[in-house]
């Protein structure tokens, strides 16, 4: 019990996501900052930032439902966290697996996307709703293909089970070659996931200030921004489970190796996000039904019928 509740609460759970998700900040700032030829942040910026917020007060709007207002960070950060708990880091296995924990880790992952909806909606602000709005379609655009993206090498897999998967792409290592496209799928959509440019369409600054949470101040607002970081761990620890499941036999070993695999995935992140320029709503749900979608499909398709022939 109390180790179930270690593991929970500090390692790997929330203490360590929500320091590494501003570890995580940190470099995503830095790698973008230094491509564009500026300095960028010193180190313990994210943490100033995140402690500044928490000693200022939180403003609740005057027609704002003030408990589902101030209750929506806190469910989209334990939503994130819930997700990370069954995501294989270190080892073959996750903290808690079971069949079907991939299906788990998507749907959880959906919870704070619908909590910036809701933020954004119980704001009563116009440019709190614009962005609330935009987030929402923006959900019905990437997820489509980033479920189909993350589901393909399940289905050659033959299981639902994230450690599953790990240990038979660990048997079957040139198997992973066969998912390079959803691997590009699954990195677009995951900018979209992540309302990053050129996806960063629900927070336009220089359109509708900052969008979902622009009604958002103080502890509150500190929250979200720690969902943030923390989203932007759990997608790139999903990413490197589903497409790089290597795992040495040490603990110590594979922690390293995991540091590496998603940092790895972040650095690719932040290169998309320098060279490309925000995009308009209705160009991110046509680029992500006529072209991501179609190739995740072709995916699907190819891993069943290699699935066929294996078999």
């Amino acid at each position: 019990m109390l180790l179930a509740l270690f593991n929970i609460l500090i390692f790997p759970g929330f203490v360590f996501l929500s320091v590494y998700g501003l570890l995580f900040e940190y470099l995503d700032r830095k790698i973008y900052s230094r491509l564009q030829n500026r300095m960028g942040p010193p180190w313990f910026q994210p943490l100033a930032d995140f402690l500044k917020l928490l000693g200022k007060e939180s403003v609740i709007p005057e027609g704002a439902d003030k408990r589902v207002f101030a209750f929506l960070p806190v469910a989209a950060l334990a939503a994130a966290t819930a997700a990370y708990l069954y995501i294989p880091l270190y080892s073959v296995t996750s903290l808690f697996p079971f069949e079907g924990d991939l299906i788990v880790v998507l749907y959880l992952l959906t919870i704070p996307t619908l909590c910036f909806f809701l933020a954004g909606w119980y704001s009563t602000s116009v440019y709190a709703t614009i962005g609330a709005v935009r987030a929402l379609t923006q959900l019905f655009s990437y997820e489509v293909p980033l479920f189909m993206a993350l589901l393909a090498p399940a289905l050659l897999a033959d299981t639902w089970s994230l450690s599953g998967m790990t240990a038979y792409y660990a048997a079957h290592p040139w198997y992973l070659l066969i998912n390079i496209p959803a691997f590009v799928v699954a990195i677009v959509a995951c900018e979209g996931k992540l309302e990053r440019v050129p996806f960063d369409i629900s927070e336009a600054e220089t359109e509708i200030v900052s969008g979902t949470f622009v009604e958002y101040s103080g502890r509150l607002f500190a929250i979200f921004r720690m969902v943030i970081d923390c989203e932007l761990v759990v997608v790139s620890s999903l990413i490197a489970a589903v497409f790089l499941p290597f795992h040495p036999a040490s603990a110590g070993l594979g922690f390293l190796l995991y540091v590496v695999k998603t940092l790895a995935i972040l650095f690719i992140l932040a290169v998309f996000k320098s060279v490309m320029a925000r995009v308009r709503i209705d160009q991110m749900v046509s680029f992500c039904w006529k072209y991501l979608t179609p190739l995740a499909l072709i995916q699907i398709i190819a891993n069943l019928l290699l699935k066929g022939v294996l078999i």
